[in-house]
């Protein structure tokens, strides 16, 4: 039977996928427009089962913060490669699952991945996100979300598309905030406070600068001193209170929070990929099997 260009339109619309994928997909369910949506699901399906055992290390973090600066949400979304995750396709999906993210506050990604990208959608988020993989070609992995409301203000900053970063901040202003998060960003603090920081991780380290510091050959007292020192520049480089501010490094951030008559409640970092152990072989590997006809 003969296939529109209307009906193919309205299959692109629904999945996203491709202009020649949609029309055979309707030549195949002989027109019928769920039939063929159904066909392309399944075959998304497919390539989603292919693809689950390779490495999705790259992506884009998606950021949302509502009008009033009282609700934030951000979600750190994967691909295999740069070239994906920074189409503009890519970047617009974690920016509108973010949004959704912050509008519906679901607990878990699976309960995130069944709701409409948008509100009144038909088709979910999971379902979008099989489109894409079949689209690009690529396992693509919502990885982790955070959404934040506070009765206090919110600072958000995105670095391109790979660093994410929300904090809540008690007092100060906007601009503090913002600032803050800019911080946060590039120099990586762990915790708020030294109190956050676990014990077990100072008794580690100080395990280790203990040892290093008898190798001086110094005295007892010296050494307790030595490592006491160690300690302290360590925590001072791992919490955001202690860390030397990124705009004036004359000044720490416990000084000019006091200074602004402000406090962080809290902080969250994301960086793309962090804590995923990338293997360089796994997309070359596919690329040279389909090369070689395999």
């Amino acid at each position: 039977m003969s296939i529109s260009a209307q009906q193919v339109k309205e299959l692109r619309e629904r999945t996203g996928l491709g202009m020649m994928e949609c029309k055979a997909a309707l030549t195949e369910a002989n027109g019928d427009m769920q039939s063929a949506e159904d066909i392309l699901r399944m075959k998304a399906g497919a390539k989603v089962e292919k693809k689950a055992g390779r490495t999705a290390a790259d992506g884009a973090i998606g950021l949302h913060l509502s009008a009033d600066g009282k609700l934030a949400a951000m979600i750190e979304i994967n691909s295999e490669t740069d070239f994906v995750a920074k189409g503009d396709n890519f970047v617009a999906f974690a920016v509108a699952v973010a949004a959704r993210l912050a509008s519906s506050n679901p607990a878990t990604l699976a309960a995130l991945s069944a709701l409409p990208l948008k509100v009144g959608d038909a088709t979910t988020i999971a379902q979008s996100l099989e489109g894409m993989v079949m689209k690009l070609g690529e396992k693509i992995t919502l990885r982790r979300f955070v959404r934040l409301t506070t009765a206090g203000r919110l600072g958000t900053y995105l670095h391109g598309r790979k660093i994410g970063v929300l904090v809540e901040v008690e007092g100060g202003d906007d601009d503090l905030a913002k600032d803050l998060a800019m911080h946060i960003a590039a120099s990586r603090p762990t915790c708020v406070s030294k109190d956050q920081v676990p014990a077990e991780l100072i008794a580690k380290e100080k395990e280790i600068f203990a040892e290093q510091a008898k190798q001086s050959g110094k005295p007892a007292n010296i050494v307790d001193k030595m490592v006491e020192g160690r300690v302290n520049k360590f925590l001072s480089e791992v919490t955001l209170l202690g860390q030397p501010f990124v705009k004036d490094p004359d000044t720490t951030v416990e000084k000019l929070l006091k200074a602004k008559n402000a406090r962080v409640l809290g902080f969250t970092r994301y960086e793309v990929g962090e804590g995923i152990e990338k293997r360089a072989d796994d997309f070359a590997a596919e690329v040279m099997a389909q090369v070689r006809g395999g």
